[in-house]
């Protein structure tokens, strides 16, 4: 197990928030000195998720390994084909580092969303620490009633309503992530925005999703429970 700082319940009391892949179940862990870091000079960050601080760190178990379903190596294709590297002319592909920084300008309160764009089954087994779940088919033509998703854009993105047109000056920034380079519910939602008129390079798009975020032993946290009917 982990050494761990019994005299600091600052950092038990952080990491105390924490599940998944990196999850405080397996080991109280001493945040100083950490063996397994996120970059040389950068152990672990604390963001913001639902109004409480999460510790996001990578799992410090040298035999840990993926569980399923990101241990999957074969899966039909269609549905799960491999995406491209560049999307979209403009639409920014990113990796777990500038996914991080975005994270942490989130908690800083900046205008700035990180979406999990998959459905209820997938996250239901854990998602990205300070994103929030806006599934691929709010947004997808084929799915979603025009006046819900003129709703969405105004009250969840920040797009202005002009006639029949949008405004996008002061809409968000968007980093969208789903299961991983075969999956296409966040390639859906950003080609929706596009045809829309949302600005390109206020889109983000981390390709690795849940399939590298949990290679790489990072923490993740479960959906907040549906409240009973």
């Amino acid at each position: 197990m982990p050494s761990c700082l019994k005299s600091a319940p600052y950092l038990l009391a952080a990491i105390a928030t924490c599940s998944g892949a990196a999850d405080p179940q397996e080991g109280i862990f001493d945040l100083r000195d950490l063996r397994v870091k996120i970059t040389e000079t950068l152990p672990y960050v604390e963001i913001e998720h639902a109004g409480k601080p999460i510790v996001v760190m990578r799992h410090q178990e040298p035999d840990h390994t993926i569980v399923a379903p990101y241990d999957q190596t074969a899966r039909d294709c269609p549905p799960y084909c491999i995406q491209p590297m560049n999307l979209a002319p403009g639409v920014e592909t990113i990796g777990e580092l500038e996914l991080i920084a975005y994270l942490r300008r989130v908690s800083k309160g900046e205008p700035i969303l990180v979406i999990d764009s998959r459905t209820e089954p997938w996250i239901a087994q854990g998602m990205i620490p300070g994103a929030i779940h806006i599934p691929y088919t709010r947004l997808d033509p084929a799915h979603a009633e025009p006046d819900a998703v003129a709703e969405l854009l105004e009250f969840e993105l920040g797009a202005i309503r002009a006639g029949a047109l949008w405004n996008f000056s002061a809409a968000k920034t968007l980093i969208f992530y789903c299961n991983g380079p075969w999956c296409g519910q966040s390639p859906t939602n950003i080609r929706a925005l596009l045809a829309l008129g949302y600005p390109a390079d206020r889109i983000k798009w981390y390709r690795g999703g849940m399939q590298m975020w949990e290679q790489l032993g990072f923490t993740t946290v479960k959906p907040p429970a549906s409240p009973p009917e």
